[in-house]
């Protein structure tokens, strides 16, 4: 099996890779455009911010599995993978404590000014006077949107601080709020008005896309800061750069939109006239430790799917629901038992749109459950029923 590995990976990882009996291709420096020549023998991916697009996917036929060493996968086109049979997986939560990491950092950076601190003494300017006025981030109220992994471990750092927090999540309840000893609020406009920093650490969906409007950033005080250390498309920049623009709240952020595909390049975005405004490189997974717990998790899902065919973090498969009809067979465990049931089923237009099969103790008996997306005529039941000799029987549910 040949692994791409497109973006940077521990050595180790490397190593482990080739011990798996995989041939390993490393290119840490290719691009979008590189990929999208096609992949040739590649079975696997493995990236990190590597874009992966519809035409990488359509131009390698031998692709099975694309590995997002990381949480986040939009970078990659899901849609393009799933009508290819393209398996599409992640490693959440491995940088959980980096990200949070770099939002108390920039936190921090905001408050005391330590860019400008840096900027003017490398330039020769001693300015003490300018510089001996920061609040300080004792007592203040830290907003979070989003208690998923980054989230907590972003309050439990807040905490060491001092810093009382509020946050809403659509996960979060009152209860739950109490257990973490947090404030809950029921929207993330109640979060802005309450807090004094807003750090913001959910993942971009059509559902959060813009969820850090133009209203939530006026409801910030004057003089707050606004953290982003998770993905742009979940903030309105249009509003955000106007309310830095004007001086009313300053920002510290990790990602925007502007952001280059290439690791290494010149960069242009408004942000860089204002002042109030302090960008990091996207880098908030970017430890030495984040990175060797993703690089092992993503090993792990090739070692899962080499050995046993499974796909641990399997993010692009159908989700289950009720509505449909289910076929369970409990059969003799032999050879062409269920090949049959299939040809009767494709003899009657249905189509097969999951199924397990599992064997009972001793190898002799086994249960399939096949779901539908139309129910069977009862002539086709009876064929599948009639076959004594390797269905001992097949029970028809409706989950309507």
């Amino acid at each position: 099996m040949k692994v791409t590995v497109a973006d940077k990976l521990p050595d180790k990882a490397i190593e482990d890779l080739k011990k798996l009996g995989a041939e390993v291709e490393f290119n840490p420096s290719a691009k979008a455009a590189d990929l999208e020549k096609g992949l040739g023998e590649t079975q696997v991916l493995i990236v990190r911010s590597t874009v992966v697009s519809a035409e990488t996917i359509q131009n390698s036929p031998n692709l099975a599995l694309i590995i997002r060493a990381g949480a986040g996968v939009n970078n990659i086109d899901l849609e393009a993978a799933s009508s290819m049979g393209v398996y599409v997986a992640n490693c959440p939560g491995k940088n959980s404590i980096a990200v949070a990491e770099l939002a108390m950092g920039l936190i921090l950076a905001l408050d005391r000014y330590l860019p400008d601190n840096v900027a003017d003494f490398r330039s020769g300017n001693w300015n003490k006077a300018a510089y001996s006025k920061a609040d300080g981030l004792f007592g203040k109220t830290l907003g979070v949107i989003g208690t998923g992994q980054i989230g907590q471990e972003v309050i439990r750092r807040a905490r060491g601080f001092g810093m009382p927090v509020v946050a809403w999540s659509r996960s979060l309840t009152p209860e739950r709020a109490e257990e973490m000893e947090i404030e809950y609020a029921g929207s993330v406009e109640d979060v802005a008005s309450r807090c004094d920093i807003l750090s913001v650490h959910l993942a971009s969906t059509p559902q959060t896309q813009g969820i850090i409007s133009a209203e939530v950033l006026s409801k910030l005080k004057d003089g707050a800061f606004f953290i982003n250390t998770a993905r742009a498309e979940v903030v309105d920049e249009d509003a955000l750069y106007e309310e830095v623009k004007s001086g009313r709240i300053r920002a510290g952020l990790d990602v925007f939109s502007e952001e280059p595909e290439y690791k290494q390049g010149d960069v242009e975005s408004r942000f860089q006239e204002l002042e109030g405004a302090y960008i990091s490189h996207h880098i908030g997974a970017s430890t030495q430790q984040a990175q060797f717990a993703v690089a092992a998790d993503a090993v792990d899902i090739v070692r899962g799917y080499l050995e046993e065919g499974r796909v641990r973090n399997w993010l692009n498969r159908r989700k289950h629901s009720d509505e449909g009809w289910k076929l369970v067979v409990r059969h003799f465990d032999k050879p062409g038992v269920l090949a049959n049931v299939m040809s009767d089923l494709k003899q009657a237009d249905i189509n097969i749109q999951d199924m397990e099969n599992v064997i009972f103790d001793g190898k002799k008996t086994a249960c399939a459950t096949i779901e539908l997306d139309a129910e069977p005529p009862s002539s086709t039941l009876k064929n599948i029923q009639g076959r004594q000799d390797e269905v001992i029987s097949a029970v028809l549910i409706n989950s309507h």
